[in-house]
């Protein structure tokens, strides 16, 4: 069966350019592979096209914002959702334009497709009594408990995503006078965070009772399930979920990282210093944490010591002494 050009240039996208040219991260090519199997469903449950017959020419501008309604209609995705996946057919179409100018065209008009507006969240994160509540949900006395103690830590501590947690491996780890830990985040870029004194003793703890410190061990998962599995997102989440405290129902491994965020702004850590804990690429995506943080002070102020205004009667315009002095111009 003869092969299409969409389906040769897709193969090359996702299996050479992305891992090998770009080195995206695992989790970000999973997300673009996502994008394009819902794009095939969609154009052979609504379109009547059989994944064989899909071109380039055939993939218009029209048929991708009827993919993008579909998501939103018939998935029910959210707003973000079906931006992450414009952006992961984005990418793939400047990658088209380059490998052949010919559609170029089509390309352009794909790539003028808008994102779509949503409201912006309010920031969720927790107070530092909230964080102690939440550290004090595990028994430590337990293997599990134990466990879970270290991983909130850990999250807090570091203020790691859920991506970065799960890819820690032992040799990730520096104990000593001067602990630390290596993650890995986005795009693969590493970064060395600093960890407080209580968090190292029990990650030195963690080390010892489960004979990690062995030569062999580095290259291991530092966190492995009941069943002796790497943890999964749903596994970290399950963990906070059962600790969360009181008035947080929902609380996702984001909520502690922006947590440790606001609480390092609001001890007075420079926010350059927050950027490259947090590992944010751009300045910009952490001044969101300062943004918040005034704006919280504003309110603060307002209920405390409101603007002492006196009260005023309404201004009014004297008409007559407007009428007389229009008068006097010539």
């Amino acid at each position: 069966m003869r092969t299409t050009d969409f389906a040769s240039l897709l193969s090359k996208y996702l299996l050479s350019y992305l891992p090998c040219q770009r080195g995206v991260s695992d989790n970000t090519l999973a997300s673009y592979e996502v994008a394009f199997s819902h794009l095939l469903v969609y154009c052979e449950e609504e379109c009547g096209l059989s994944v064989h017959k899909i071109t380039i020419d055939v993939l218009s501008s029209d048929l991708i914002e009827g993919y993008l309604n579909w998501l939103c209609v018939k998935r029910k995705n959210s707003a973000s959702t079906r931006n992450q996946r414009l952006a992961a057919i984005k990418s793939f179409f400047k990658f088209v334009c380059r490998e052949n100018p010919r559609y170029i065209y089509n390309c352009e008009q794909i790539l003028q497709i808008p994102i779509k507006k949503r409201p912006t969240p309010a920031l969720q994160y927790l107070s530092y009594e909230e964080i102690k509540e939440m550290l004090a949900g595990p028994d430590p006395s337990t293997e599990k408990g134990f466990r879970d103690l270290l991983i909130l830590c850990l999250l807090y501590d570091t203020g790691a995503r859920v991506s970065e947690l799960l890819s820690i491996t032992v040799g990730d780890v520096r104990l000593g006078k001067y602990a630390q830990i290596h993650l890995t985040g986005k795009g693969n870029k590493s970064r060395e965070v600093p960890l407080s004194s209580q968090t190292a003793d029990l990650l030195k703890i963690h080390i010892e009772k489960q004979n990690l410190f062995r030569p062999e061990k580095r290259t291991e998962r530092l966190f492995l399930n009941a069943q002796g599995h790497p943890f999964t997102r749903a596994g970290i989440t399950y963990i906070l979920q059962k600790y969360a405290p009181t008035g947080h129902e929902k609380i996702t491994p984001h909520i502690l990282r922006h947590t440790k965020a606001m609480h390092l702004l609001q001890s007075g850590v420079n926010i350059v210093y927050i950027r490259d804990i947090l590992g944010h690429a751009d300045i910009k995506t952490t001044e969101i944490y300062a943004r918040t943080d005034t704006e919280m002070k504003r309110k603060a102020l307002e209920q405390a010591y409101p603007t002492p205004v006196p009260e005023m009667g309404t201004w009014q315009s004297n008409s007559k002494l407007m009428d007389w002095l229009k008068s006097l111009s010539p």
